[in-house]
């Protein structure tokens, strides 16, 4: 059996239920899959493409790995597989008209050598609304062998037409503890509790994103966020630093140090915070910020993150930020972080 293309353990539920409906015939021609980053719903798309291709597939349903059916899909040429998304040539990341159009004239989207032919679409978040409109009519039109599988993180981009003409199937971050107990038959790394609070619960990330050179980054940036903090640094100079590692890394950093900070004003020591080794100075600078200003920092972040994906200017972002940043902290500059 291929064990790259079995379920993850925390959607194992989400796998029953979907081979309950194909086993009994009912499974839906449109499928949504979304879910946080990280947490595994690509691969489960990947394990329901598999399983409705493969020829020998498992009681369980997963697929066997070895068959025909099975080696084409390894070597990425099965004909029953097409994949949708933004080309990598074009300068935009939507999928754009023309690859729906292709997806619809694809043999008229019926099975060349299997029992179904399975479209993934990914990420369905990207569709513009040109191509949107496009999809819908052939899911308002499905052919009765194939399976349209939409995957996305913010799935409320899409219009309601076509939400509602797919099954919804939302992938949950897992307990820490299923997680954790994951993670530790996947990898020697330490910290792995510390790894997965950073990644906001997704096991994935925490495996493939969070390694030991990006943790020293982090928490260089965050001896930086704290010395602009204390008036030993200069935020624009900081904000350099902060651009160096991408806006998007740094805006998900400081919401988090700021959603921590928010944590500790208002809550006592047992507050559950997305950087618990950093507690006892979050703690002491949380002290000495008036809670309204907290509050305005953190908007001000979230929404510099909806700008970051607009043609947004990320360095002008960032310098922006430290500079209120720095501004908040003005006068109580007494504080400092642990040596």
């Amino acid at each position: 059996m291929d064990k790259g293309y079995v379920p993850l353990p925390w959607l194992t539920d989400i796998w029953s239920r979907l081979q309950a409906a194909r086993t009994a015939d009912r499974l839906a021609h449109g499928l949504l899959i979304s879910g946080p980053r990280g947490v595994g719903k690509r691969h489960l798309a990947e394990c329901l493409a598999r399983s409705l291709l493969c020829r020998s597939r498992a009681a369980n349903g997963t697929a066997c790995g070895v068959c025909a059916d099975c080696r084409l899909l390894d070597a990425g040429s099965h004909p029953d597989l097409i994949r949708v998304g933004p080309d990598p040539l074009a300068k935009s990341d939507e999928i754009p008209i023309a690859a729906i159009r292709a997806l619809a004239e694809h043999e008229s989207l019926t099975p060349s050598r299997a029992d179904w032919k399975v479209a993934l679409i990914d990420p369905a978040d990207r569709l513009n609304p040109a191509s949107a409109n496009a999809l819908l009519k052939t899911l308002e039109e499905p052919s009765g062998r194939t399976i349209l599988c939409l995957i996305g993180e913010r799935i409320g981009q899409l219009p309601a037409t076509i939400r509602s003409r797919c099954q919804q199937i939302k992938a949950a971050i897992p307990s820490e503890a299923d997680a954790l107990d994951w993670l530790r038959g996947q990898t020697a790394q330490g910290d792995l509790a510390l790894r997965l609070r950073l990644a906001h619960g997704a096991p994935l990330r925490a495996l493939s994103e969070l390694d030991d050179n990006l943790l020293e980054q982090r928490r260089q940036r965050l001896a930086g966020f704290f010395a602009v903090a204390a008036g030993t640094q200069d935020p624009v100079k900081e904000a350099m630093a902060w651009n160096s590692l991408g806006a998007s890394l740094l805006l998900d950093w400081l919401a988090g140090w700021s959603c921590d900070l928010l944590r500790l004003m208002s809550a006592t020591d047992s507050a559950r915070l997305d950087n618990p080794d950093q507690r006892a100075d979050l703690a002491r600078l949380a002290g000495r910020i008036q809670p309204a200003a907290g509050h305005r920092f953190l908007q001000r972040v979230l929404e510099a993150r909806a700008l970051a994906e607009s043609n947004a200017n990320p360095q002008l972002l960032l310098e922006s930020l430290a500079i209120d940043w720095s501004r908040i902290n003005q006068g109580r500059n007494t504080w400092r972080p642990r040596p």
